[in-house]
């Protein structure tokens, strides 16, 4: 039997997202918008690709919840985009009051779902989703490490004009300035790159990473990324339907792990079936640490500044 992935919210991430998965069959696709309309023509225009791409599987979309009913994984992507010059923080209780409404629904139709949170600022809207919905914390997670880790990756191979296929690298923390690039576990065919590049370069690249999504929207004027960050989601997605255990950085709730305790936060985790079915500590030194730690007193004070 086929999984059912539903996704709310039909914009440009939504919607690519459902490309993604319907191009490697992940399952039955659900695309839920309250615009009446946008996500039945984006779920038609997907399907009358598929004799062409050679997907065979069933594409809805739909303005009524019940549709969703008895979904595998939600992935949450609704929410007001970023405009330029604005941080992902302006978007907080904007957001936080849509994505609260939405998890009422959510829980009513799809009690077993795994969810998956990508609407920014995503540290503070896995809360709000915990909050809402009062799933289990190891089915409630967020999409952020991956598509760092993956900026990260993309700007060391072209820096050192190798094949990002050859990339290692990994980021965690919250999604934004105080997210934590890991240089002394990135690698180039397990060649660090501390052996490759100088401190300058290397902080350049951090620096780079920290302000991927905000170089894309400056560039861009009208629209956010969207092609990364729903390539990122679909990896997550896939992960979980296919049960198939990988580790991944992602948004997880934290018992203790590195000292922090409470909070949901960017750490590797194995990601299956279950969700969250472990949060992996790594050894990290005295310096990187503190950079997480500062991460998560960030991820507090903007969750402690949501009013719903």
């Amino acid at each position: 039997m086929r999984k059912k992935i539903t996704i709310i919210g039909s914009g440009n991430v939504g919607a690519t997202t459902a490309l993604w998965a319907a191009l490697k069959e992940l399952g039955d696709i659900v695309l839920f918008n309250r615009t009446k309309g946008l996500a039945e023509g984006r779920a038609l225009d997907l399907k009358e690709a598929s004799p062409l791409e050679g997907f065979d599987l069933e594409i809805v979309g739909t303005d009524r919840f019940e549709d969703t009913r008895d979904s595998d994984v939600v992935v949450i992507t609704a929410g007001l985009p970023r405009q330029p010059g604005m941080s992902r923080e302006e978007l907080l209780n904007k957001n936080a009051s849509i994505v609260g409404d939405l998890c009422a629904q959510i829980a009513k139709f799809s009690l077993h779902a795994v969810l998956i949170v990508v609407t920014n600022p995503v540290d503070a809207m896995v809360h709000v989703v915990a909050k809402a919905t009062d799933f289990p914390k190891n089915r409630i997670v967020g999409m952020a490490g991956i598509l760092d880790s993956s900026r990260f990756r993309t700007f060391i191979a072209l820096e050192l004009g190798v094949s990002v296929e050859d990339i290692n690298a990994l980021v965690l923390g919250g999604h934004g300035d105080f997210m934590v690039p890991l240089p002394r576990h990135a690698s180039v065919s397990g060649i660090p790159i501390t052996d490759l590049l100088s401190d300058a370069r290397i902080n350049a690249l951090i620096e780079r990473t920290r302000h991927g999504g905000a170089e894309i929207l400056s560039l861009q004027k009208v629209s956010s990324a969207f092609y990364a960050p729903a390539a990122a989601i679909e990896q997550m997605v896939e992960t979980i339907v296919r049960d198939k255990k990988r580790v991944l950085p992602c948004v997880a709730y934290l018992h203790g792990e590195y000292g922090i305790d409470g909070i949901f936060m960017g750490v590797p985790v194995l990601l299956g079936a279950n969700g969250v079915e472990r949060v992996l500590e790594l050894k990290l030194n005295a310096a990187e640490l503190e950079a997480l730690r500062k991460s998560a007193d960030a991820v507090r004070k903007l969750v402690a500044r949501i009013s719903l």
